[in-house]
């Protein structure tokens, strides 16, 4: 029994130190900020459905746009640009405050500026006309 025991034990220790370095691995990039793992799928899922293409061209290269993203703005800036951008689309009288407000005009235009730039570094053709 004793055996046994030192012998998961020898394993565990021999296990924890890749583990570790893979946990490493795992962080963000130096000078990037950190974005919550859903908004990063929410992003690469609309991109990919905005850009179709090969699928895993496009998971790259919608990827590389959104880490360019990362590298410019924080996530609070970034959550705000894409609140605007989103909101601009409500028809009626909901979204006019966003459609005519010139503070958020700037704001909706700062993110299409930042997206057209991500898109420029990572290759993506800009979206079909529909």
């Amino acid at each position: 029994m004793r055996a046994a025991f030192t012998a998961i034990s020898t394993l565990a220790a021999a296990l924890a130190l890749p583990c570790a370095a893979l946990a490493q691995g795992a962080a963000p990039a130096a000078g990037s900020h950190d974005y919550p793992t859903a908004e990063r799928v929410l992003y690469v899922e609309a991109c990919m459905r905005d850009h179709p293409g090969a699928h895993y061209e496009m998971l790259n290269k919608c990827s590389c746009a959104l880490d360019f993203i990362a590298r410019t703005v924080t996530f609070d800036d970034y959550d705000t640009l894409i609140t605007v951008a989103n909101a601009s689309t409500i028809g009626g009288e909901r979204g006019s405050e966003f459609r005519d407000s010139p503070a958020m005009q700037d704001k909706l235009k700062a993110f299409r500026k930042l997206q057209s730039d991500a898109q420029r570094a990572c290759m993506i053709a800009p979206p079909p006309q529909r």
